[in-house]
């Protein structure tokens, strides 16, 4: 079993959305992150923040990351998976590609100390 990352993509909301939009949204997450999970295979999951720096090989550090974007990472999953296919698989029911977001599914490199 192999280590991957999953990187959710979503342009930003302009809009706050309602009580009821956010509970009906949580719940469609919790529903796909639920059936990882009773497969045994969620290793972790949070949503990023929006307070960030941005550091560049000079040292300069900027305010980041920026709402004008027009994409941002909005968070990350971990899961275990025996190979690339079967974490493509699990991020296909992922509830940001429902509102024209994307999964980046990247495999963790572990390296031997």
């Amino acid at each position: 079993m192999k280590e991957f990352m999953m990187l959710f993509h979503h342009q930003p909301d302009k809009e706050q959305p309602s009580p009821e939009q956010l509970q009906a949204m949580l719940a469609k997450w919790d529903n796909w992150l639920g059936g990882i999970a009773a497969q045994n295979k969620l290793g972790g999951t949070n949503a990023l923040g929006f307070e960030g720096r941005t550091i560049n090989a000079e040292g300069l550090v900027t305010d980041g990351p920026y709402t004008e974007l027009k994409e941002i990472v909005g968070g990350y999953t971990i899961v275990t998976a025996d190979n690339i296919e079967e974490a493509v698989k699990m991020a296909e029911g992922c509830p940001v590609l429902a509102e024209g977001g994307k999964v980046e599914v990247r495999d963790i490199m572990i390296f031997d100390k």
